[in-house]
This record gives structure tokens, sequence and C-alpha cells, in this order.
């Protein structure tokens, strides 16, 4: 099992509380700070198939050509042992507040359940926003609209130039390796206050400073991934949002109307906050279990595909290019609170599990998800020929 390092979207304690963004100006043509305020509740829990979330998201539309899921429930008989106990699936999704569960046997729908929630909920993704921001990264390079992940951001974002993350190379941010002075647990919910209340993440980006070298250790920074999205729709000259819906979820054969969200300046945020059904989050990891390809056609470049799910850099071996990696060869999209899109390509299964939010049970997930898979695979030659 690998060690990994919390990983936070928006710290919950800051939903309630005031706060005041406290990053140091860009030297040139600084932005005022945005005013203190109250943040209210965030919307954590699942939306209904037809309602929307408030300002601050823009839609994405279901594919006209849409990756048929097919329903193949069969008995799963689920045990694992954690802690030196005997434990069943049932106990982890009870234990970890689970409300949407899916499992996939290739395009089978072997194991789905939902607690409070159905199979069109829209689930808050968290942070595993950011490998669908990995796979638009990855596209752009394949289009050529970027050159290398060796170039300096810079080149794409030259209102950087001066920050933090001035001479940082799009691999660094790609390997959260960017050297700006962040604290991911105290950081983000400034961040996100500020975004959410409209004050623009481009400026926000501008006012980080360098604090080490990058490219020499690893630090979980949600900023990265917001400067990655927008390194994206500058070098594309498309909106994010649009090139996201243009590239990944029209290609991909997603089955709904989903929501992503932006600082209600036009600005994707790029780390986090889709609403998406557990279904086609499904599908993202199907895309990746299958080689970056959907409906025949080639969405994400394969090589994509195989280096942003490998380790990326000597100093850790459990992260590729925004996903988390684990010693088998499985590598996952992991949110905020237990969100999870899990890829063993070993056993060709894909686990999707979405929670409102829960601490408990994180720490036996690996061994679980393990477990699910094998057992998948231990069924999968029992299962009547389809």
């Amino acid at each position: 099992m690998r060690r990994r390092p919390w990983t936070f979207a928006l710290a919950p304690a800051a939903v309630t509380v005031a706060l005041t963004l406290t990053a140091a100006p860009a030297a040139a043509d600084p932005a005022p700070a945005p005013p203190r305020a109250a943040l209210p509740p965030s919307a954590l829990a699942p939306l209904a198939a037809d309602a929307e979330p408030s300002r601050g998201f823009d839609p994405l539309l279901p594919s006209a050509d849409p990756v048929d899921l097919r329903e193949a429930h069969r008995p799963l008989s689920v045990t694992y042992t954690h802690d030196g106990e005997e434990r069943t699936l049932d106990d982890y999704l009870a234990r970890t507040g689970t409300q949407g569960f899916v499992v996939l046997d290739g395009r089978d729908i072997v194991f789905e359940r939902y607690t409070a929630a159905g199979e069109g909920s829209l689930f808050q993704s968290w942070s595993v926003a950011k490998s669908f921001t990995s796979a638009a990264v990855g596209i752009a390079l394949g289009d050529g609209d970027i050159d290398s992940i060796d170039d300096p951001v810079t080149k794409y974002l030259p209102e950087l130039r001066g920050s933090g993350f001035d001479g940082v190379s799009l691999r660094d941010l790609l390997r959260m390796s960017s050297g700006i002075d962040w604290d991911e647990t105290t950081d983000v919910p400034f961040v996100h206050v500020a975004a959410s209340l409209g004050y623009p993440l481009p400026e926000l980006a501008k006012r980080q400073e360098r604090g080490w070298e990058p490219g020499t250790r690893f630090e979980y920074t949600s900023m990265n991934s917001f400067v990655l999205a927008w390194t994206v729709a500058e070098a594309t000259g498309v909106p994010f949002h649009t090139y996201v819906q243009e590239k990944i979820w029209g290609p991909a054969g997603m089955g709904a109307k989903a929501f992503l969200g932006n600082d209600s300046s036009g600005n994707s945020m790029g780390y986090c906050c889709f609403y998406a059904t557990d279904r086609d989050f499904a599908r993202f990891g199907l895309l990746y279990l299958n080689g970056g390809r959907a409906n025949g056609r080639q969405v994400v470049p394969a090589s994509w595909v195989d280096r942003s799910t490998r380790p990326s850099a000597s100093f850790n071996d459990g992260y590729g290019f925004q996903w988390w990696l684990e010693d088998d060869g499985d590598f996952s999209a992991n949110g905020l609170g237990g969100q999870r899109i899990w890829v063993s390509p070993e056993n060709g299964v894909v686990i999707v599990k979405s929670t409102l939010y829960t601490l408990a049970g994180g720490d036996e997930t690996e061994a679980a998800f393990e477990a699910v898979a094998a057992e998948v695979a231990r069924t999968r030659t029992a299962a009547p020929a389809r």
C-alpha cells in the first residue's frame, strides 16, 4: 500500500466561517484582495437529475452517441482483511457513507447501489476533476496546441511572469511539483471561497509566490490544476468547459447532462467540481481502461493514458499526471471525502464511489477495491455468455 498525503478540494471547516485571502500580490499590476465574506454552505449532497446547481457552473451536454453500459448484475461475494479483521463490501459501503457505487466489468454494470440517491443523481466530484484536466492536457498535446509538457507555463500564460509560476514547466504542474508556497489544507479554502464569490482565479494564480525549487519534491497543490486548465483554454483558444464538452464529454460517450464548476468570472476551476452521474464517472474510467478509446474513437491519446498513469517522478512513485497510482498497476482519480474513480487494468474493472463526506474507512479503500476487482474477475468465467 502506498502512503499518500491527505488530498483536499475544499477543507470542510471553511464552508461556514469567514475567510480572508492573504496571499501576497504579484509585483506587476496587483489586483485588490477579495473582500472578507462568509461562504454559504456548499452543495455537498447529490443533485436530482433534473436539478441545476446555482451560479458558478457550466453545463456539459450528453453525447449524441453514449457508450452503452449494459446492466448485467451478478452476485459478488466480496471479503477482505483489514487491521486483522475480515470485512465485507456491505460493511465498507455502510461504514464509509457511500451514496453511489458502480462496478463495471468492461461495459457490463455488474454491481450498482445507491443510498439517498439514484442512477440519475449528479454527484460532486471534488478533486476527481483533476484527472479530467489531465486528459484535456493530453488531448491538447496530441493535437499540437501544446508543444511539449516541458514548456514553461509562461509560454502559454505570459500573465504569470513575475509570479511563483514563472519558469515552472507543465510537467511540474502535472506531477504536483510547481514549487509555489502552498499548503493544501489551509490555502484551498481561501482560494475556493474567493472563487465562489466571483473573484477571478487567474488573479489568484498571479498572487502565488515561489517557495522551493520546482521539480524537486511532491506537494499536492490544487492551484496547479487550475493553471493547467487555464493553459488548455489559452493554448486552444476555447473556454475550458467548451473544450471538455467537445473533446471529452461528447466523444467519450457520456450519457447525461453534467456541470463543471467555474469562478463566476468565466474560468473553469480545473481542480474540482464536476457534478455528474456515477455512470458517467464510470464511463470516464472505462475510457482510460480502454487506452483512451470510446465507441471506436481515440479520444485521449493512448500514449498519454500510459504516461499519465505511470510514476511521474523519482521522488514520488504514487502519483502520475493528476492520477493516483497503486503498486499493482491500478490507478484512481480521488476526491475529498472519499470520491473515487478506480481503474484496475489487470482485472478489467472500473469502480466508482460517491459519498456525501466521510473520513471513515478511507484507509481500507485499497483493500476493499482490490477485493471487488478480483471478485469481478473471478466470477467473469462463471457468468453466462452474453
